[in-house]
């Protein structure tokens, strides 16, 4: 686990709120259609400074699929359906480091109360796949959307080139 970048995301999404600004959203939102555009909003204001900063490094970065930059933008879409303080994910990510089996356990079923919000944060992948394709994404993007957290044992495909993009910059976004 790399502890100072963990704390330096922390510290970016306590101050996210005063950080995305209205332009840069309509800028990315543009693309995508009408529905997305609601579920970008539904989104944390972190949750969406991070979209926008892996948006913008992937166009920097030569990609122009419309799959891949509307999944940029909607990956964590999943978590707006169980907000999390910027202080509970650090806790969550601590767990997911230091303590998996526990966390595994405590997430294994959608119990009530908090363990119910767990239980969906650990699977905001799926959850924002759903969420995706509802709002009428593509079929790429939804896939995109649903596997952004995989571990990909072989890239075959342009799918898999692109979710490999995807999971480089999130991973250092």
């Amino acid at each position: 686990m790399d502890v100072p970048y963990r704390v330096q995301q922390f510290l970016r999404a306590l101050v996210a709120q005063r950080r995305v600004s209205q332009q840069r959203v309509e800028g990315a939102i543009a693309h995508l259609h009408p529905r997305a555009q609601v579920l970008f909003g539904q989104q944390a204001s972190h949750d969406q400074e991070h979209a926008l900063v892996v948006w913008e490094a992937l166009g920097q970065t030569g990609h122009t699929s419309e799959d891949l930059l509307a999944a940029a933008l909607l990956h964590d879409v999943g978590k707006s359906v169980s907000p999390f303080h910027p202080w509970q994910r650090a806790v969550f990510t601590l767990l997911e480091h230091f303590a998996p089996r526990a966390l595994d356990r405590a997430t294994r079923t959608p119990a009530g109360g908090l363990r119910h919000r767990l239980w969906q944060y650990a699977r905001h992948a799926e959850i924002g796949a759903a969420l995706a394709k509802d709002a009428g994404c593509s079929p790429v993007t939804v896939r995109l959307i649903l596997r952004h957290e995989d571990q990909l044992h072989t890239c075959q495909t342009e799918e898999d080139r692109w979710l490999v993009a995807l999971q480089t910059v999130d991973d250092v976004s």
